[in-house]
């Protein structure tokens, strides 16, 4: 007898159907075939535990099963639902009347709980996209598959419960999630009126919020550069429900979802420790999982102390930066993470960190400040927009009991601006923002009178800024310029983004 149930595998961060084929016949062995990894080798003996322990039997039969496609890796104990199903219906203890409806996924605990998984977002996608009426999973991932709307998803806590679903003894109800509700768990924890002064670094971080620009902040120790970092993603506009079903995904396939959570409504914010590896932040692996850069989709990337992360860990993040995805190559897959991220980097500016500091002495000795700096090479210093220099909060200004200008106001702004470039960039796929604009967009958005041109000029000679830094510089000011309201970028557009240049100055490190 030959029964078929479907399961699914992930690749990266989507998911592909797997057909899961169990065949019986005469004899008393077991076969798993269709490059299973030891974790599903392992399943027989998970299932018969759990079969025995729920008064069920597990056949006396020659069983074999294949996993098709053969030629894809099978990961995870995720399987032992869909192959404990087919064992029962190939021994007529289930029903196959509907197993050709529903995805089945879960890992079996041996008293027949079901233990939740990873990756079910994109199993339910790929699902739906398959035609199925819908997917059988563990109760306490229901909430997260149920945002895919258009497909039953039934959540079961154990094995017995499945299986009197399948048989037409038991009613469950499918899962559902109200996503208009969701968009009120948007709450973030900081706001920027908790911070006293500064109010040219929360300047830079509404700009680089506005553009989805990246931000260098430089300053001595305590001056606040965690503290402002931690709080841009106040100021971010809402992620729409395909961010936030991309974003899911990434989180989901990485296990960081948690029990009974539904879809990621607040915007990522991670942030490494600076001893993180290549394949840390990269992401990587003999199976790829998403490193730091992919959890940020969408989100913020702070790296704290970048000086101190190693520099082929630094350089990694050049082609990601620009290209808005990284491919991780392995000898038997290829797997493509997407990588959208605003970068908020943090340093001091020398080993003592009291360089240019109003207050205290540099004692660091001649040549280490810029030696310092160059840890950070050119190219890709070259791709942060901003460039911040963050003195420290003179005393007045920390003992003002006076709120600070609250996140929701500056997040206004931030939304109008970005509401220009949606309908500026409408007919550009892939751009959504003026940190995206290609050269081609630049000479068409970022015309510049001629007083403008004099000043971008002399900057350019005094500084001696490479082509990418005049680009930046061209797309803050296009942001400055839409944070105002301004159709055109003026001369004090283009004067304000040349002073977020702060490591180009030529005193800077000398």
């Amino acid at each position: 007898m030959l029964v078929k149930t479907f399961g699914c595998a992930i690749i990266g961060i989507n998911a592909i159907i797997v057909t899961i084929e169990v065949n019986s016949d005469k004899g008393i062995q077991y076969f798993l075939v269709g490059l299973p990894d030891n974790a599903v080798k392992e399943s027989q003996q998970r299932i018969i535990a759990s079969l025995t322990n729920l008064g069920y039997k597990f056949p006396k039969k020659r069983i074999t099963i294949n996993m098709a496609p053969a030629d894809i890796r099978k990961e995870g104990a995720a399987y032992d639902l869909a192959l404990a199903i087919g064992v029962m219906a190939v021994s007529e203890q289930v029903d196959v009347s509907l197993l050709n409806q529903y995805v089945i996924m879960g890992e079996l605990s041996l008293d027949g709980a079901l233990n939740p998984i990873r990756g079910v977002l994109p199993m339910a996608i790929q699902a739906k996209k398959e035609g199925f009426k819908g997917i059988i999973i563990p109760k306490e991932n229901a909430k997260e598959a149920a945002v895919v709307e258009g497909i039953d998803v039934i959540g079961a806590e154990n094995l017995s419960q499945v299986v009197d679903f399948l048989n037409g003894q038991l009613i469950i109800d499918p899962e559902h999630v109200d996503l208009d509700s969701l968009a009120q768990d948007d709450v973030y924890p900081f706001d920027f009126q908790e911070v006293r002064g500064q109010e040219n670094i929360k300047r830079a971080l509404e700009i680089a919020a506005a553009g989805s620009h990246n931000v260098l902040l430089i300053g001595s120790p305590g001056s606040g550069k965690t503290m402002l970092a931690k709080r841009l993603p106040s100021i971010l506009p809402p992620m729409t429900l395909a961010e936030a079903l991309e974003t899911t995904k990434i989180h989901s396939v990485a296990g960081l979802m948690g029990n009974n959570k539904t879809l990621l409504v607040t915007r990522p914010f991670r942030n490494p420790h600076h001893s993180i590896s290549d394949a840390g932040l990269c992401g990587g692996g003999s199976y790829p999982q998403p490193g730091e850069i992919s959890l940020a989709h969408n989100g913020v990337l702070f790296l704290d102390e970048i000086p101190e992360i190693q520099r082929h860990t630094l350089e990694i993040l050049r082609q990601p930066m620009e290209d808005r995805e990284i491919t991780i190559s392995r000898a038997k897959t290829s797997v493509q993470f997407p990588a959208n991220f605003m970068l908020v980097a943090a340093m001091n500016p020398c080993p003592c960190g009291y360089y240019n500091h109003p207050d205290r002495e540099c004692v660091c000795k001649p040549g280490e400040v810029q030696k310092y700096l160059s840890k950070i090479s050119g190219p890709l210093m070259d791709r942060i927009d901003l460039h911040v220099e963050v003195l420290p909060v003179a005393y007045n200004e920390l003992s003002d009991t006076r709120r600070g200008e609250p996140s929701a106001e500056i997040r206004k702004r931030v939304i109008s601006a970005r509401k220009i470039q949606e309908l500026r960039f409408k007919d550009c796929p892939g751009i959504h923002a003026n940190a995206q604009m290609t050269t081609k967009l630049l000479q068409q958005y970022c015309s510049l009178d001629q007083r403008s041109q004099g000043a971008l000029r002399n900057a350019m000679h005094r500084l001696g800024l490479s082509a990418r830094a005049y680009d930046r510089i061209l797309k803050v000011a296009r942001t400055i310029a839409d944070l105002e309201g301004s159709e055109n970028i003026k001369y004090e557009h283009i004067a304000e983004a040349i002073t977020y240049r702060s490591l180009d100055r030529d005193n800077w490190g000398s």
